[in-house]
């Protein structure tokens, strides 16, 4: 069987099918359903309770569906989610992280866990670390880090076994417009290679970065499209945002 490919030919790298999460009579998402092919990055929008990291967590296999089906590179990430793992990475909100460790300490660790030769480890703990700017703190603890370094440790942690997909759920979240700045120009070079599925609620950054907007709102689909049908601009996206997820939006 062939893989299933979108209509300009690329595969879908990231497929959401009928996506639902029930908790008892509590709905989190229902019938989310979107594709993103290769090479594509694309922001997932929608307001603080929408569904959106609940939506992500049903995507990297973290959940399991209610209703739905969850697709990595083509692999059902309920009954593959192995296979489906190693072709992503996936940075939540406020990533774990161990304070103790450094940066080098904690990618080695993980290098170790995903089972990578001596040789590969320090390979991927050096491309990663220049990809993400760890240099200048690389055997600092990370209790002792900024906000923004700690991003970035979580970013090459995500990177380190080169996935093919990445899923970032608020990568900016509390930092400040330098930081900011940092971390959206991390995400312009991954750009070129991955497919990448970023939630925020920086519109800036969507103008800046995405070709795709996907947004939902009171855990449905309300809006999926080219970030120019959205708006002109941050301020025409603003309002456009407004409408689409106001109370009364339904």
């Amino acid at each position: 069987m062939t893989e299933k490919t979108k209509p300009d030919g690329r595969p879908p790298m990231i497929e959401a099918a009928g996506l639902s999460k029930f908790y008892g009579i509590f709905t989190a998402c229902r019938d989310i359903s979107f594709q993103v092919p290769e090479g594509e990055l694309c922001a997932f929008l929608g307001p603080n309770g929408a569904g959106k990291s609940t939506t992500m967590k049903l995507l990297t296999g973290y959940l399991s569906p209610s209703e739905g089906y969850a697709k990595i590179a083509g692999h059902n990430m309920a009954d593959d989610r192995i296979a489906g793992s190693a072709r992503l990475g996936y940075l939540p909100e406020n990533g774990p992280l161990y304070p103790d460790m450094t940066p080098h300490s904690l990618l080695s660790f993980f290098a170790e866990a995903r089972g990578m030769s001596a040789k590969k480890k320090d390979e991927r703990i050096d491309a990663v670390v220049e990809t993400c700017q760890l240099s200048s703190v690389i055997f600092k603890p990370i209790a002792k880090l900024s906000k923004g370094y700690r991003q970035r440790v979580g970013m090459a942690q995500a990177l380190l076994h080169e996935p093919d997909v990445l899923i970032l759920d608020e990568p900016t979240a509390g930092l400040d417009p330098n930081q900011i700045r940092e971390v959206r120009d991390v995400l312009r070079k991954l750009s070129e290679e991955k497919t990448i599925l970023l939630s925020t609620h920086i519109l800036k950054e969507v103008e800046a970065m995405a070709s795709r907007v996907i947004m939902i709102n009171e855990g449905r689909l309300v809006f999926d499209g080219k970030v120019s049908d959205l708006g002109k601009n941050s301020d025409e996206m603003e309002e456009a945002f407004h409408d689409l997820t106001r109370p009364d939006a339904a």
